[in-house]
Formats: structure tokens, sequence, C-alpha cells
């Protein structure tokens, strides 16, 4: 049997292959996926599931004229492999290889970057209307999954599509799962269509009947255009999407290309907007995937025969599992805690605390904006909510967090995971811009634990504040870095875990260790440091600061955040204040710039954060 896969440089070779060798070919696709995600990691349920769809598309459009916009982008590998990157392929998502998300720099066939939810509409809307105002002639189409459909900005993109009524193709990917079970009004909706499909020539053939019946004078005209609005509310699927001005197609096998190429080519002559509802198995073609597919959703290098994750350390617990255990052990002593999530309850840690306390947690959905000012609602008549998210997402929501929340000093919990820098997944998903967009927010109180035990000490401290409070943490497993006795967090203070005469190390976070460990092997070299665990980025413990820094003029200060807004900028500012000028004092932190996707110790390492790079500069410094 020919290779198909071997000979497919760019989506023109897919005109000229049959409909059953593009099935061949689609085999032959989820078996590169399945080997090369095995080695690199990555998305892989997501891309198993959209293999048909993906070469019916690039089988009946001709990117790059034509414009697929694909919503979050972690489902565009085989995009890649169509596009001329398939050779590139074992660098996926590796330092400065290829990015598993859409990449303008990467090929003309990306014409748009995403890694959020929700954006494709909005993005594929003004594509369309600039293609009109500049008298172009192509194909707009916005590719979109059924759990990125149940975000707000994504009703805002289809009511406005709907009234512009330029011509756009949308089509969602509805695989009946997001990261984690889809919920809300949306997603039952979508249940009833899949439970009781009724293709488009249901619609066409009530249509034809209507049309047909005998239209004498302006008033039967009237009564025949009421008929067929009441008889399409019981025959006609999506009629939601047909009352916000699309032409609804579907539901259609997404795993059927003659089928899927006879959709797409009628959508494409179709004018103004068009909805194509497309039904596909996440995970498809590996059964580990299709059986588990939120652990396949986005995984690390894994063994193909038996699905396990390799080298995965089950001994240490991750940040995660020590916030959820945490928040289970307090919610037992109050029940006011109540607990929310935007669509990550696995991700976040909340899955034991869902089920032990079912009536206390809340999964809004992907919508964050949402999910913040519900918590405000909740704090603000005698609940304890934790919001556990996503440093990146959390940014989707910063004016609730503004306006909502902290303009009304309500005590509502931010539980930030994935801050600082988390790697593979690159500039879209680095958390490292929330101390940043935080800290200038009056009100807020602002925590970083060194380690879990720390995290889970400054979870119960901030259920005892009557104040918003964000705890920022890093991905990863916690390395139990108690270098004291560590008494409970009662107050707004921090700790010195090393005194040296030559250099002053005001960490947070993730870089306490860091910081820790470069001040332990310059002991060697006759250089010693102070080592001073921040904990708290708003307010500062200035006291304890200003008195350790008062007898060491060299200061350096350590965060995984960028450097403008950042903590070292906090520190810059209590020595303006305090009228301090006769310090040498250094940020380090990141620079001002969208980091790349890379394994995070190798970020680390290039940015000169990591332990060897924190020594340096302090040589740096003390020799200058």
């Amino acid at each position: 049997m020919i290779d198909l896969l071997s000979n497919i440089d760019s989506p023109q070779a897919l005109k000229h292959i049959s409909d059953e060798s593009l099935k061949q070919l689609s085999n032959e696709i989820r078996k590169f996926l399945i080997e090369n995600v095995s080695k690199t990691g990555g998305h892989l349920a997501s891309n198993l599931g959209i293999v048909e769809l993906t070469l019916a598309m690039h089988s009946i459009f001709n990117t790059p004229k034509d414009r697929i916009i694909w919503d979050v982008g972690h489902q565009s590998y085989v995009h890649k492999l169509l596009t001329g990157r398939k050779d590139l392929f074992h660098t996926l998502r590796q330092y400065k290889g290829l990015s598993g998300f859409p990449k303008r720099c990467e090929s003309d066939h990306d014409c748009f970057e995403t890694g959020h939810s929700s954006t494709s509409i909005s993005a594929a809307l003004g594509i369309a209307k600039a293609r009109d105002l500049n008298k172009e002639d192509y194909s707009v189409i916005a590719l979109i999954g059924d759990g990125a459909l149940t975000g707000g900005m994504s009703f805002e993109a289809l009511n406005h599509a709907g009234h512009m009524n330029t011509d756009i193709i949308v089509i969602l990917n509805d695989n009946e799962m997001s990261i984690s079970e889809n919920v809300g009004g949306l997603s039952k909706y979508l249940n009833r269509l899949r439970s009781d499909p009724k293709y488009f020539k249901v619609k066409d053939d009530v249509e034809y009947f209507l049309n047909k019946i005998p239209a004498v004078g302006k008033a039967m005209y009237k009564t025949a255009g009421k008929a067929k609005d009441s008889l399409k509310y019981f025959l006609v699927p999506g009629i939601i999407f047909e009352e916000l001005g699309f032409t609804y197609l579907g539901p259609v096998n997404g795993h059927d290309i003659k089928e899927l190429k006879v959709v797409l080519k009628r959508a494409k002559n179709i004018k103004g907007p068009v909805f194509i509802h497309v039904l596909t198995k996440k995970g498809k073609g590996y059964s580990y995937a299709e059986k588990n597919p939120d652990k396949f959703h986005g995984i690390g290098a894994f063994e193909i025969e038996s699905g396990n994750v390799i080298g995965s350390n089950k001994k240490k617990p991750s940040y995660s599992t020590i916030f959820g255990k945490t928040i289970v052990d307090l919610a037992k002593k109050d029940t006011s805690i109540v607990a929310i999530t935007a669509a990550m309850p696995s991700g976040t840690g909340l899955n034991d605390f869902a089920a032990t306390y079912p009536n206390r947690f809340f999964d809004v959905g992907i919508a964050e904006q949402h999910a913040v000012t519900f918590c405000a609602g909740l704090a603000s008549n005698g609940c304890k909510p934790i919001f556990a998210v996503y440093s990146t997402f959390l940014q989707r929501a910063y004016d609730q967090i503004l306006h909502d929340v902290c303009l009304q000093n309500l005590p509502v919990i931010f539980c930030i995971d994935r801050s600082g820098l988390v790697g593979n997944d690159g500039e879209t998903h680095h958390g490292v811009f929330d101390l940043s967009f935080l800290s200038h927010i009056p009100n807020m109180t602002i925590m970083a634990p060194k380690d879990g035990h720390e995290l889970s000490d400054m979870m119960r401290f901030a259920t005892t504040l009557n104040t918003p409070v964000a705890i920022r943490y890093p991905r990863g497993t916690n390395d139990d870095f108690c270098k004291t006795t560590q008494e409970p967090i009662q107050s707004i203070k921090s700790e010195v875990l090393l005194n040296g005469k030559d250099v002053c190390l005001i960490a947070c976070g993730k870089m306490v260790q860091i910081a820790y460990e470069a001040a332990e092997k310059l002991q060697s070299e006759n250089i010693f440091a102070t080592v001073i665990n921040a904990r708290f980025i708003k307010p500062l413990d200035e006291e304890t600061i200003l008195s350790v820094c008062s007898n060491i003029n060299h200061i350096i200060t350590l965060e995984d955040n960028v450097i403008i807004g950042g903590f070292g900028s906090q520190i810059l500012e209590l020595f303006e204040r305090k009228k301090i000028i006769d310090k040498n004092v250094a940020l380090l932190g990141l620079p001002d710039q969208f980091i790349a996707h890379g394994n995070t110790d190798e970020l680390f390492r290039e940015y000169e954060i990591d332990v060897l790079g924190v020594m340096n500069q302090i040589r740096k410094m003390i020799n200058q």
C-alpha cells in the first residue's frame, strides 16, 4: 500500500485524492500523531478527533487564500502536517521548535495566532469584514469547539455576525467534551441535537413544502411566513443559530469525509453566515485517548503500548494536588467556603472537593469573566469563594477583578495555578503577567508560597482575611523546600532564610529556592548572601525588608514574572518612598517580551534566572 502522507507537502495535493484514499490518509495521520506526540508530548486527543474534518476543509478550501481560524489552536496539528511542516514535527513544543499552536511566523497557512478559547469567531468576522472592505474574494472559516462555544465572547461574535450578514462559515467541532465535561444550557441544547440528528435535508423539505402553498395576496403570504416560523421550531435543528441569523447545517458525522465535503461545498456557496455542526469523537483511533480524553487532552511523553506518561513522578505531589487537599480540609471546618472553576476542575485540583461538597462546587464553563463576578456575588452574601484558575486565563477577567471584586473589597480568594513559566505551551500559556496586573489594584493582597507547605498555610491565612486575596503558585511538583520551622502565618510577615553580609536576595514564590541554592553554592567562594522569602508581594513586609537591607549595599530581587510592574518594582518603589538611594539594586525576572515555548529548565537558563544565572548575577554585582 502506498504511503500517502509522505507525498503530502501542501493542501493542494489533497485536491487529486479520492475519498477512499483520504480515509487511508486519515489512518496514516493518526498513526503519525500518536508516534510523534508520544515522544514530545502535546495535545493528542483533540487532534485525533479532527483528522477527517481537517482533511475535508483543506480539500474544499484553498489556504492560504482562504482563511481558517482555529479556536484555541491546540487542535491544529493535522493542519500543520498538511501545510508543509511534517518534517519539523519531532521538534513540536520543543525550545526553538514547532509551536503547538498556530503561528504566523511558521506558515502563511496560519493566518491568525490563538491559544485561549472563544476567540475564533470574532477574529474570523474581522477578517471577513476586511475582505469585504478591500473588495476581495475568499472564504473565511472559524473552527470552534463545543467547550469554547460556552464562552461569552463566542456569543458576542455570533450575535454580531448575524447582524452584519457577511459571508462567514463557523464550524462547531462538537466532541461532547472540552478539557472537562461541558456545563450549561448550551451544552444541554447540543445534547438534544446530537440525540435527535435532523440533517439539513429536513430543513430543505420543510421550506420546499411551505413554498408550494398557494399565496393569494399579501395576507396569505404573511400567513405562510408565520406558519414557516412555527413549523421550523419543531422541525429544524439548530434553531438557536438560525435565530441569530445563520444558516444551520447539521449535525454532520465528523468522521465521514464524503459527507463533510458535501456539506462544506454547500456552505461555501451560501450567502451570509453559515453554521456547520460537526460531531466528532475526541481521541478517535487510539483506545487510551478515547477512554481518557481528559488525560490525553494535554499530555507529556508517553508509552504508546500502555498509555502511561514516561517519567511521571508520583512520589511528589503537585501544587495543584496540595491546593485540592487543602481546600477540602478547610471546607470541613468552614461551611461558608465554596469552590469555583472555569471548566478546569481536574487541572486545578478540585475533583475531590467537587465529590465531597457537590453543593458547594461550581463549574461555570469557559467563562472566566462570569466566574469572577459570580464569586463577587457569593462573597457579598456571606460565602468565602475560592476561584481556582490558571494565571494565563485569569488575564481574561481583569475588569471583573478590579470593578466587581476589589472596588467593593469583597473577600474572594484567587488561587492562581500555573503562574510563572509553564513550558511547552509557550506565549499564550505562560503565567508571567499576574503580579503586574494585580499589584496596582487597590485592596488586593498578593502572596506567593515557596513550597507546598507554605501554600496550604497561605490558603488558611487567606480565609481569615476580609479582603480580596491572590495566591500564585507554579506548575509542577512541590519540592518541600522547608528550611525553617515555619510558624503559621499570622500576619503580613516575610521570613529570613539565610543571613549574609555581601548581598541580599529578596525572592518570591518559586524563586526562593533558586535564590537559596545560589547563596549556598557561593559560600565556597566566600560570598555570603542574605535570603529573604518575601511571601507577600502586596502589601510588602516593609519592616523586615528595610531592616535587613539597611546594612547591605547589594540587593537583588527575584521573580518568575515580567520585571515591568512586578515584584522588583514594588521593592524599588518602597526604596523610593523611604528615600533610600545608596543601594545597588538589580531586578531579576523576565524581559519585556513574550516568552517562547520550551522546556521550563531551558527557559530559566535562557533568561538567566536559574541557579547558575543568579550566581553569575551576584558575582557580577559584587565585582562591579
